[in-house]
């Protein structure tokens, strides 16, 4: 029987109020200043626009948002590589053509929204896990009154996620994988490690995450190479594997699945969104134990909101968190029990009122990687 954890991660929670009264209204009644329809623009990150992650997050929080509102159909162009230039090329493509509202999913586009918000001034922009910078060794940077950064605190979707798979688990080994050792995938990893340590300390526990068993693969893209080091995790005895690192999981969840269907009893446990369907390998059963997610397609999808109703928030950057019910693990877990969801449920609200934290950081070193 499926579990709820209520009001957790309802996309009702992040609504219009997050920005009411920010950024500059255009005037116009779908906010484009010039009274047309928007037309929304995306260009993809590494990997596919159905990565089961952070592109088909962003471009679903699109999608939703153009069928809600009427809008133009929007469009994404996946770039032939990923350096500034080649995002530059997409966005120039996407402006020539008349979407004026560009998203871009990642980090990687830092330079080239620091360009394009200044090369484009009459267009809109808002990137995702990342600030536009110029991308010098120290580098300066700039939220321009057209463009949006937002950010999620990673960090505590990890430690809900620890925790739920601590006390579901009770005793055992844990993994992590990663993609790029970048800050979003570390603070999902030492949000994670902290979550554990919690509920061993808190909640009786008797889990364990060990250093050869806390890697970063360094591609969001490369599934074979998830699918292998999943498979050399399972065979040292890990229960369960979190991995934060984009297409790679899809091998993670492969494995798991075979591993399964060869008697072993694994987890894994997603990321950025609900990866419960991604894991089933029989009706009704999924190899993914839960998710760490962040709301990237409520993300989007309130960005285009705010521009239709003239309420953009330019020249801001936006952290999404536990306070706006930004990040967590689903609404539904069918692989977690009731009791686990109640203590889940408990430390959610210890997160909020403050009295649990989270740090963002290694605490000197004393976490790993």
């Amino acid at each position: 029987m499926k579990k709820r954890l209520l009001s957790l991660l309802a996309v009702s929670a992040i609504s219009m109020s997050l920005f009411a009264g920010c950024g500059n209204s255009s005037g116009t009644k779908d906010g484009s200043g010039s009274g047309e329809k928007i037309k929304v623009g995306m260009v993809t990150d590494s990997g596919t626009i159905d990565d089961k992650s952070f592109n088909q997050g962003t471009w679903e929080g699109i999608q939703k948002a153009q069928k809600e509102f009427n809008l133009d159909e929007p469009k994404y162009l996946k770039p032939a590589g990923e350096t500034k230039a080649d995002y530059m090329k997409e966005i120039g493509n996407l402006y020539d053509s008349g979407f004026k509202l560009i998203g871009a999913p990642g980090f990687k586009f830092e330079t080239a929204i620091y360009e394009a918000q200044d090369k484009y001034p009459d267009a809109k922009f808002f990137i995702i896990d990342g600030t536009p910078n110029d991308g010098a060794d120290k580098p300066t940077t700039k939220v321009a009154d057209n463009a949006v950064s937002i950010l999620f605190a990673e960090q505590q979707a990890g430690f809900i996620a620890g925790v739920a798979t601590s006390v579901q688990l009770k005793e055992g080994e844990l993994g992590f994988i990663g993609g790029m050792e970048i800050p979003a995938v570390q603070k999902f990893n030492w949000g994670y490690q902290q979550g554990v340590a919690y509920a061993n300390e808190k909640l009786g526990t008797k889990m364990s995450l060990k250093p050869e068993n806390v890697v970063y693969q360094g591609t969001f893209n490369d599934t074979a190479a998830g699918q292998q080091l999943a498979n050399t995790m399972y065979g040292r005895g890990v229960k369960a594997i979190f991995c934060a690192a984009g297409g790679v999981g899809n091998g993670v969840v492969k494995a798991a699945q075979e591993q399964v269907k060869a008697g072993k009893n694994v987890w894994m446990v997603g990321v950025d969104r609900d990866q419960y369907q991604d894991g089933v390998y029989e009706e009704g059963k999924s190899v993914v134990l839960t998710s760490a997610i962040k709301k990237v397609d409520s993300a989007s999808y309130n960005i285009v909101k705010d521009l239709k109703e003239g309420n953009f928030p330019g020249g801001q950057t936006l952290t999404f968190d536990v306070t706006k019910d930004a990040v967590g693990i689903p609404t539904e877990n069918p692989n977690l029990s009731a009791d686990t969801m109640k203590t889940v449920d408990d430390i959610y609200a210890k997160l909020k009122d403050g009295s649990i934290t989270v740090a963002d950081n290694n605490n000197d070193g004393k976490l790993m990687k």
